[in-house]
């Protein structure tokens, strides 16, 4: 079995399928059609297996039976077998997090709402920029010293954003991060007041409508880790620190 094979078995455990059943699928689409024998030809799958196991694709609608001596099994297209599993994904999805739904609590009590999260991971930290972002209804400031942290779905969602009305403010010593976003209209661009010359933690700054705020420092590593706090006191004294101290920037609109 090469690596590719067997990674793409793997992929079929996690979609919800036993390893005999992708082994299976896989060897009849390899043969076009055939017998219990012609698979247990080509897969380490016991020929007195391959029955019960081809039962069970038919009965997940990825194999057609052939009622013949003897029996003949053909997968179904590629399409076909694509949806029907997506199809099944959605559906256990949406069973799942249905429960989830409905036995969730709501959080009231004064100690949830001081929340402070932590966010570790690059892929992470960047769907929680968005995130908070695309809640904002008034303001956003946004800042990073690092052209890698500017993804292509922040900088859609900024725009988005300023286009819908929103206040858009981006804060960076980089050059290319100010020019590159200060094209966008609607958004302004300002330079920090000055810091340590030495900085190689920072990573990212969102604040959303004076309510939610995320903050980011790089590992030596170059991974990502970050905190953030959405209508808290904490959340709500430190924005106000950090505009206390950004008061006088220099800044241009695009």
């Amino acid at each position: 079995m090469t690596d590719d094979e067997s990674e793409a078995i793997d992929a079929f455990e996690r979609l919800g399928l036993t390893s005999y059943e992708a082994k299976v699928f896989i060897a009849l689409h390899r043969l076009g059609s055939g017998t219990a024998r012609d698979v247990a030809s080509v897969t380490d799958v016991p020929r007195s297996q391959v029955y019960s196991v081809a039962e069970s694709l038919e009965d997940r609608g990825l194999l057609e039976v052939q009622q013949s001596s003897p029996i003949r099994y053909r997968p179904v297209s590629i399409d076909e077998a694509e949806e029907t599993l997506r199809n099944r994904f959605e559906r256990e999805r949406d069973r799942a997090f249905e429960f989830v739904d409905s036995v969730k609590q709501e959080s009231t009590t004064e100690e949830t709402q001081e929340d402070i999260w932590t966010v570790r991971s690059r892929d992470r930290v960047d769907d929680r920029v968005v995130d908070l972002l695309s809640q904002a209804d008034e303001e956003i400031v946004f800042g990073t010293r690092l052209t890698e942290l500017v993804t292509s779905e922040i900088e859609r969602t900024l725009e988005e954003q300023a286009t819908n009305g929103v206040s858009v403010t981006v804060i960076s010593r980089n050059e290319t991060v100010r020019d590159r976003l200060g094209a966008i209209d609607g958004i302004v661009t300002a330079i920090p007041p000055a810091h340590r010359d030495d900085d190689q933690r920072s990573g990212r700054i969102v604040i959303a409508d004076e309510d939610s705020i995320l903050l980011s420092v790089v590992d030596d590593d170059r991974s990502e880790t970050a905190i953030w706090s959405a209508g808290s006191l904490f959340a709500s004294v430190l924005i106000q620190l950090i505009e206390a101290s950004t008061a006088t920037p220099e800044s241009e609109t695009a």
